[in-house]
Formats: C-alpha cells, sequence, structure tokens
C-alpha cells in the first residue's frame, strides 16, 4: 500500500462487501413473515449463523432519566401529558448526573455491556438539560461501557455534539409503517423521524431503530415498517422489536395481547432483512413464557434489555434472565473494544 495506513471501511462499505441487501421489496418481506414457521426460522438461523457468535446475547440496560409530561400523544405510551390523568404517572424531572453514573455502575456490575437512558422530551433543547445528558454519556463511557441516548428529535449540531461525548448509539424508533403512523401519533410526522436518524447517522452515531406490534396494524402494516428499516443504508445497527405493553389509561389500553408467534415471526423475518444487525427482543418481553423467549433467541434475536425496568413499564427479573440464558446454554456478550 506504498508505506500509507489502509483507511477504516464504513459502515456502508462493509456491508456491500457482506452481500448484504437494502432493495428488499414489501413484496419479498411479506412473503416472509407470512412463511411457514419452521422454514422462517431456519432462514433467520443459518443467516444469524453467518454474521453472528453462535449463541451470545447481548445484556442493554434501560433507565428513566426524566420521566413523564412529554407533548407527544403516542397512544401507546403512557410518558405522554395527554393522558397523565388517565394513567396518573407523576412527572419527574431531569435526573441528576451522580445519580444516573451510580445506575449505570450498578447495571455493569450486573453484567450490562450498553447503558440506554431515555428522556420523555419530543426534542432536545440546547441548554442546562442538554449539557447533563451530554455528561452522561461522557460518564458511561468513562466506565468502559457502551452509551447509547432516546431524547426526541435532533438537530444536526446537536448529534455532531452527542458524537463528540462519546455517544454509541441513538434510539429513535419508526414505531409503525409511514401509512398506520397517523393513527398513532399526530404530533410529529414520519419525516421527522427519518430526518432525526439522518442526523444521527451524519453525524458517526450508530443508530437504534425498530418498531411495535399490537397495536392495531395489519400484517402489511409490520412489513412496511421491515421495508422501511431495512431500505435505509447502512441499516440500523441496533433493531428493537418491541410487543406492546397495553397500559391503563393510554388509548391502546383494551389491546389484546400479541400472539408471541407473532413476535417471533417479527424477528426472524429483521434477521433475514438485516443479517448484521443486533434484534433486541425488547418491551413485552415480561409477557413471554421462557419458551417463547428461546424461540425468539432462536430466530435471531441476541440482545435483550436487562434489568427490573424499562422506562415506566415493569422488565423480567435480572436473575430470572441470567438462569434462562444459562439453561438455554447461551452466554453473555462481553463488552468488546469501544469506538
Amino acid at each position: 500500500m506504498n508505506g500509507q495506513a489502509r483507511r477504516a471501511e464504513t459502515p456502508r462499505e462493509r456491508e456491500a462487501a457482506s452481500g448484504i441487501r437494502h432493495d428488499w421489496s414489501l413484496h419479498e418481506i411479506l412473503a416472509l413473515l407470512t412463511s411457514p414457521l419452521l422454514d422462517l426460522v431456519d432462514e433467520a438461523r443459518a443467516v444469524h449463523r453467518r454474521f453472528h457468535a453462535e449463541g451470545e446475547i447481548q445484556l442493554a440496560s434501560l433507565l428513566s432519566i426524566k420521566t413523564g409530561a412529554c407533548p407527544e400523544d403516542c397512544k401507546y405510551c403512557p410518558q405522554s401529558a395527554h393522558y397523565a390523568k388517565q394513567t396518573g404517572l407523576p412527572r419527574e424531572t431531569l435526573l441528576d448526573v451522580d445519580d444516573v453514573l451510580a445506575k449505570a455502575r450498578i447495571a455493569k456490575d450486573a453484567g450490562a455491556t450498553r447503558f440506554c437512558m431515555g428522556a420523555a422530551w419530543r426534542e432536545v433543547k440546547d441548554g442546562a438539560a442538554f449539557d447533563s445528558v451530554l455528561a452522561m454519556v461522557q460518564g458511561v463511557r468513562a466506565l468502559d461501557m457502551e452509551a447509547c441516548v432516546t431524547l426526541g428529535m435532533l438537530t444536526e449540531a446537536q448529534a455532531i455534539r452527542l458524537a463528540e461525548a462519546g455517544l454509541t448509539a441513538y434510539n429513535h424508533n419508526l414505531d409503525t409503517s409511514p401509512e398506520f403512523y397517523g393513527e398513532i401519533i399526530t404530533t410529529r410526522t414520519y419525516q421527522d423521524r427519518l430526518d432525526t436518524l439522518q442526523h444521527v447517522r451524519g453525524a458517526g452515531i450508530q443508530v437504534c431503530c425498530g418498531g411495535i406490534i399490537g397495536m392495531g396494524e395489519s400484517i402489511e402494516d409490520r412489513a412496511r415498517l421491515l421495508e422501511t428499516l431495512a431500505t435505509l443504508d447502512p441499516h440500523p445497527e441496533s433493531v428493537p422489536i418491541n410487543a406492546l405493553v397495553a397500559v391503563p389509561g393510554t388509548p391502546l389500553e383494551d389491546q389484546p395481547p400479541v400472539d408471541p408467534l407473532d413476535l417471533v415471526r417479527m424477528v426472524a423475518t429483521a434477521r433475514i432483512l438485516m443479517p448484521a444487525s443486533y434484534v433486541r427482543l425488547s418491551a413485552g418481553r415480561r409477557a413471554l413464557t421462557r419458551e417463547a423467549q428461546i424461540l425468539c433467541f432462536l430466530a435471531g434475536a441476541n440482545s435483550i434489555f436487562y434489568g427490573d425496568r424499562l422506562l415506566t413499564t415493569a422488565n423480567n427479573d435480572t436473575v430470572d434472565d441470567l438462569a434462562l440464558i444459562e439453561e438455554a446454554g447461551l452466554r453473555v456478550q462481553a463488552l468488546g473494544p469501544l469506538g
């Protein structure tokens, strides 16, 4: 190479070299989602073995650093100010930096390698609160953990500041299909979400982006959500698959529980479409039996939220999670070199 250092590959170049596609059609995705379940899981497992270490599960811990009083009207969310009287969720101010970092240390000691922080904001506002979030990110990174935040919409300049603080990943879910989105949220557009993802990617931060099933959407809506994610270039590094937690007081409180096999189908299809991504089994996992969780792992899920809370809803017991991982013959992923 004439004595010159080799340039690091970009995510897009790495995906191209691996033959990863970004041109999936809705027809192809629907065919996957509706294919015989065992055939679908077999295909997903083959893809998973090619791109990931067999049997490794990433543990990510999630903390609400600012709870409630969000001006958005997301019909699934108890943190929305629109439903506060019905849900009774109290408004809480932004947590102190030292308090957050103390909780990050606890999560690390319990085995988590990624610490995720969520604030119930529509968008990030520059000022003291954002400066505190930047300090939290720096502190989590100093603990040799990956740091992820979800703060609502971002400007390009704010994404750059988060990148400079060392942020590993930014979570900003699309939630559902472009067509069904207006039935769930009216206070921000689908394009607003895509713009934030573009700002995150442009700043060199990893993208964490997925959606929710069980909100009354059709199978076509689920396929369209996956199509939108799978045609992003590069793909999100992390894809959370959530099942609706129907919280009393929210407009979706009467939605029936998600069929666990529908969740398996979403996980397996996401694994096939986005082979190199982490597929995270997220909200709704507490309602799954041990057998259903193992089937999701079999289908390609290789990350879970670990800890007894998911922002404002209950999550699986950590002791039970570690026991399940061990009994299934899986192992917790060790933290690799941080970028």
